[in-house]
């Protein structure tokens, strides 16, 4: 039985429950940052909590990532236990049609996180930021409730959310994960191994805060490169992965120009530089490098831990 100020713990001792989380003070800033990516992007962006609007969200992911029918990215019954839970199911809409949706759950609930599990924009609002306006809501939500970070994984081999999730919106990267999903077979992945690069969003610091203000994070390789960068990955002028060498200060790692393409076209190219990613970029941060920056180019900016006699 528990009493009015506790709930039951170990060895039926009384524990109090956690203090409620406050709001940050980046909180109302965060929300008129998230006003203003909605009207840029001519959407209006709202938590969804109704049947009918989770299942919408189930098919808006369907026919984006063309899933095998066994294992969806998400099931109607699932969004609507997280939401009855209080996490964070939002969705982006012109007028009544849904154009984007993001769905995240929180972490342990003494440490302020929350994880941001999937979010997918429709192919017909491509070019307008869409996916912009959804995290900087999500942002705001996770702000006014007391979360400090969140946490997300994305594919290291595409190019444009690479840029997207460390430039356009700050994140910075934590740790390299091999094969993190097992095999989905979908219309995106294909039968490719689901390596991620796991990323953290530490929403009021500095950087995040310049990026959601319009002023993303900016990295240039050839700069790098002039001031003494190598590059421990290149790729040859027929978008295939060149090994190179990790002996040096800053390290330059290159991903194919599109990967998703290159699935289409020649998927044992895009097996290649899975491979090469895996063993540079993994080996990299698995030794205790930090990537500094993604240039929309194509290259990850790394800061290894020491520089020379890596390899």
């Amino acid at each position: 039985m528990t009493g009015a100020r506790g709930i039951p713990g170990i060895g039926g001792r009384l524990q109090r429950p956690p203090e409620p989380l406050r709001p940050r003070p980046e909180a109302e800033n965060a929300r008129s940052a998230a006003e203003a990516a909605a009207r840029a992007a001519r959407v209006r962006v709202r938590e969804l909590t109704e049947l009918a609007d989770l299942e919408a969200v189930y098919r808006l992911y369907d026919g984006i990532w063309r899933p095998d029918p066994r294992n969806p990215p998400v099931t109607t019954e699932l969004l609507r236990a997280l939401t009855k839970g209080g996490n964070y199911v939002a969705g982006a809409y012109e007028g009544d049609r849904l154009l984007g949706a993001c769905v995240g759950f929180f972490g342990a609930p003494s440490d302020g996180t929350m994880h941001s599990h999937i979010a997918g924009v429709s192919a017909a609002a491509a070019g307008r930021s869409v996916g912009f306006a959804l995290k900087l809501h999500q942002r705001a939500w996770a702000l006014a409730r007391g979360v400090a970070t969140i946490s997300w994984t994305f594919d290291p081999l595409v190019c444009r959310n690479a840029y997207f999730n460390l430039g356009k919106l700050g994140a910075v990267p934590a740790e390299y994960l091999t094969n993190f999903y097992g095999g989905v077979n979908d219309g995106i992945n294909g039968t490719d191994d689901t390596d991620r690069l796991l990323v953290r969003w530490e929403l009021d610091s500095p950087r995040v805060r310049a990026a959601c203000a319009g002023t993303p994070s900016v990295c240039d390789a050839e700069a790098a490169r002039a001031l003494g960068a190598v590059a421990g990955l290149g790729r040859s002028a027929g978008d295939r992965p060149l090994p190179g060498t990790v002996d040096a200060a800053t390290v330059l790692v290159a991903v194919p120009r599109d990967v998703e393409r290159l699935r289409a076209t020649d998927s044992a190219a895009a097996v290649r530089w899975r491979r090469a990613l895996r063993a540079t970029l993994g080996a990299l941060l698995a030794d205790g490098a930090q990537v500094t920056g993604f240039d929309r180019a194509g290259w990850y900016v790394i800061s290894t831990a020491q520089g020379g006699n890596r390899r």
